[in-house]
């Protein structure tokens, strides 16, 4: 947010909540003021992501609005990494590991991960949001630069992944926005998401270029995550000799 005029008290203004959440500033007054208004799931969801609520925090600002209580539902996109999951991601050298959320935000990785990935060029530098997506990532680069190689049949299959899992987020205030900015800066995005295809997450093999391995074929498998709803760990195996040498050789450099 702007800086604005001086602040007497730290945090957020009332008309600052209401605009980060996506709703208006009358509607929120009431919210606050325990009106009888109906709150729906979405609009607290996002006013909780606004405030930075913690589990039980969010489950206090549901039963304060009468609203049923789902911990699935209402699970933050971007969950805090435990010491533990980040040991299981290091744990997975020599092969590259991540751990996404259903928007493809990078929530953490380990160092193959970043060497295939990071390499010269933009790799996964923060977008627009805050936080380092791999969608933004792929789509934000001219196809030379990509280093997915085959980009015509894996782009359209993440962007249906996205479309699959945006059915638990319709209306919510981050996710119609990450999909209205990346479409306005892809137009090859905003005809994949127009499309409307929904495919769930799979097992299959992705070939990556890299600037001083060459070309490298991995094979995918998606992991879930007690604990961390819709959040998964995508780990990457060699799929043949040549992209087994390759990735010894990406571990050796310093």
């Amino acid at each position: 947010m702007p800086p604005g005029l001086r602040r007497r008290t730290p945090g957020l203004r009332r008309e600052e909540v209401a605009h980060l959440s996506g709703v208006g500033v009358t509607w929120y007054t009431w919210l606050e003021q325990g009106r009888p208004i109906n709150a729906s799931a979405q609009v607290l969801d996002a006013v909780a992501r606004t405030l930075r609520l913690d589990r039980p925090e969010r489950e206090h600002l549901y039963h304060l609005a009468e609203v049923p209580y789902a911990p699935d539902r209402a699970a933050p996109d971007s969950e805090v990494v435990s010491r533990e999951i980040q040991g299981i991601l290091d744990a997975l050298d020599p092969h590259p590991a991540v751990l996404y959320n259903a928007r493809y935000d990078v929530l953490a990785t380990n160092t193959m991960y970043e060497r295939l990935l990071m390499q010269d060029g933009p790799g996964l530098d923060t977008g627009p949001f805050g936080i380092r997506n791999v969608l933004w990532a792929l789509f934000s680069v001219p196809d030379p630069r990509c280093p997915v190689v085959d980009r015509k049949r894996e782009l359209p299959l993440m962007v249906a992944q996205l479309r699959g899992a945006y059915g638990r987020h319709v209306g919510e205030p981050a996710w119609e926005e990450f999909v209205r900015r990346l479409s306005e800066a892809s137009p090859e995005f905003a005809r994949l998401w127009r499309s409307g295809d929904v495919v769930p997450p799979g097992t299959r093999v992705k070939t990556f270029r890299h600037d001083r391995v060459g070309e490298v074929r991995l094979t995918s498998v998606s992991l879930s995550v007690n604990g961390m709803p819709e959040c998964r760990i995508v780990a990457y195996s060699p799929n043949d000799e040549e992209s087994r040498l390759g990735m010894e050789a990406l571990r050796a450099e310093t």
